[in-house]
């Protein structure tokens, strides 16, 4: 796992300095499970103010040995697609690339050109007419579903469907298709394989159990399955975090289609752009944020931050645990047994007066942690 923000902050932001589009995701910690386009997609959140931690759930691997592909590429030399599904543009780009290696790139794009093209997103489609060709539909979703509706509502009986895949196989599209009628080719461009390190995926399934982060980005339903293997026999706590205090971002929704399966609410942009990724975000966790008046100051909480009369100050896990704790029933009195429940594994009563005196501190703003004699503390009404 890599913090892009090089460690903790503890630098104060101003309220006007707040108020800019740069500082919208400022206190938030997003974690960004993407492995190509990681840069890309961290540089747009720190942009806006974001601490990134970067684990890429897989990273994608070139067929080392094209056996597969080159048996696939010549099938539709030998039996040209009716129809050719482009799932990815780096899969079709790939695809090009290997038949040019092997002298079959004219022959191959002769039989792409005389194919019905169908473009899964923005990105196919602009493999496609990269590469000279034409795509006749698109799915206004992205979805597979939408693909193989529009397909068989076409009429499929009898034809050859040349289906690119995406990382994987996906069998029960290509039955389908199948049972529609076609004879599907398979055409493997790519695989997806484990990261060379695990430790950072491994490390963000605790982060995400310990509620440590704010959001979770997924640019890929391959990314979805990798996380839940890594959290293993602990995958009841990850769940439960998703489900809850961590919001799940996804780029669209096939990415979002096997969380949508274990029950974790989504959110998504209406066009799978990573721009558009990174707005959703933006609207969406200040809508979580717990805000209180306390003591006569405005207090709100954002990921590992409080805004204190507008300024927003950083806190560590432990102080900002406390005060999670407390906001969640304030006026309540909470004891040092109970707060302890709230700090990170291996804490003692000890630590939960350190974590009080911390979080004093870094609020700069006197009362609004109570201590109540021999009781314990309160955020005062």
């Amino acid at each position: 796992m890599t913090d892009r923000a090089g460690g903790t902050r503890r630098t104060v932001i101003t309220a006007a300095a707040l108020a800019e589009p740069t500082a919208s995701l400022s206190g938030y910690t997003v974690g960004v499970t993407a492995d190509r386009r990681r840069d890309e997609l961290a540089g747009l959140l720190e942009s806006r103010g974001a601490r990134v931690v970067l684990a890429p759930a897989l990273r994608i691997v070139p067929i080392a040995d094209d056996a597969e592909l080159k048996a696939a590429t010549r099938a539709c030399l030998d039996h040209p697609p009716d129809i050719v599904l482009v799932n990815t543009g780096i899969g079709m780009r790939g695809w090009l690339e290997a038949a040019e290696g092997w002298g079959l790139a004219e022959p191959l794009r002769a039989a792409l050109a005389r194919a019905y093209l169908v473009a899964r997103g923005p990105k196919a489609r602009a493999a496609i007419r990269s590469a000279g060709l034409h795509d006749q539909w698109s799915p206004e979703g992205e979805s597979y579903e939408e693909v193989v509706d529009h397909l068989k509502a076409r009429g499929i009986a009898g034809l050859t469907v040349a289906l690119q895949l995406h990382g994987e196989s996906q069998p029960e599209y290509t039955e389908a298709l199948e049972a529609a009628g076609a004879r599907v080719i398979e055409v493997p461009v790519y695989r997806w394989a484990a990261p060379t390190d695990p430790a950072p995926l491994h490390r963000l399934v605790d982060l995400i159990t310990g509620q440590l982060v704010d959001a979770v980005t997924f640019t890929s339903a391959a990314a979805v399955t990798a996380l839940l293997r890594a959290a293993g026999p602990g995958s009841d706590g990850l769940l439960a975090a998703l489900r809850s205090n961590v919001l799940v971002a996804c780029v669209g929704p096939v990415t979002a289609a096997p969380l949508k399966r274990h029950d974790i609410p989504v959110v998504a942009p209406a066009r799978a752009r990573l721009s558009a990724l990174v707005r959703t975000i933006v609207e969406e966790l200040p809508k979580r944020a717990v805000s209180l008046e306390v003591a006569g100051h405005s207090l709100t909480l954002r990921g590992h931050a409080a805004v204190v009369d507008g300024d927003l100050r950083p806190l560590a896990p432990a102080p900002m645990a406390v005060l999670r704790a407390l906001a969640a029933t304030p006026g309540r009195v909470l004891s040092r047994a109970a707060l302890l429940h709230a700090l990170p594994r291996g804490a003692d009563e000890h630590a939960v007066e350190m974590a009080v005196a911390r979080l004093r501190a870094g609020l700069g703003a006197p009362g609004v942690v109570q201590t109540v004699v021999k009781r314990g503390y309160r955020l005062p009404n």
